[in-house]
């Protein structure tokens, strides 16, 4: 009976991967996390490369995402791991407190949203919110995003020039842009011309203050 007992535990565990790229927060996290009866920590990532690797390897049920770290974009990166991890929810911790951003993870494919300035208080709820398929938004944050309309493709750029304007701010050449989107270089071109014309614009560093600038890369 005792060996029932613990088997149905172990299947009943939560487990979850932490991605941040400070050590210092990932043993807080852990420790905050581990303390929670049902949940299990079972792999730290500095970086979503990493955090990719653990969740093939453990295929958790939650990863506790940075937004800000080195490598490769978060953001960029959530609809990638959702759907190669589909059994896999994932919570983003972040110093992030603008409504945009939130608005913007969610729309990835994130069922929480919390600022680690009360991952104390909520983070737990998130985690057990995500595994029951409900999302969790920090609520000073959710009263912002619920203010603030979502902002239209600015300047006149249409949703494409605008997801390849974000892809050029981030340092991608037109052969990457063109790869990571499925179109021709010379399509991509075109679409940059475009860009450009409509901003007033003339070379990439240009394009990527104006991005900045506008907030649509961070």
């Amino acid at each position: 009976m005792m060996g029932e007992d613990a088997t149905t535990d172990q299947k009943d565990l939560i487990r979850i991967v932490i991605a941040d790229d400070h050590a210092i927060v990932r043993r807080g996290l852990r420790q905050l996390l581990d303390a929670e009866h049902g949940f299990e920590v079972v792999a730290e990532a500095s970086d979503v490369d990493s955090a990719r690797r653990y969740m093939r390897g453990h295929r958790p049920d939650v990863l506790v995402l940075d937004l800000n770290m080195p490598g490769e974009p978060s953001l960029e990166a959530i609809p990638k791991l959702r759907e190669e991890f589909p059994q896999t929810q994932i919570v983003v911790l972040t110093m992030q407190n603008e409504a945009a951003y939130a608005r913007s993870a969610l729309g990835a494919g994130v069922l929480g949203y919390v600022l680690k300035e009360s991952a104390d208080a909520e983070l737990v709820e998130a985690v057990r919110a995500a595994v029951a398929g409900e999302r969790y938004l920090n609520p000073r944050l959710g009263a912002k995003v619920a203010a603030e309309p979502p902002p239209g493709p600015p300047d006149g750029l249409s949703p494409r020039e605008l997801e390849i304007l974000r892809m050029i701010a981030l340092g991608h050449t037109n052969a990457q842009v063109a790869e990571e989107l499925f179109l021709s270089v010379r399509t991509v071109e075109t679409h940059r011309a475009h860009i450009q014309q409509k901003l007033g614009l003339t070379d990439r560093a240009e394009l990527v203050r104006y991005a900045l600038d506008k907030g649509l890369v961070s």
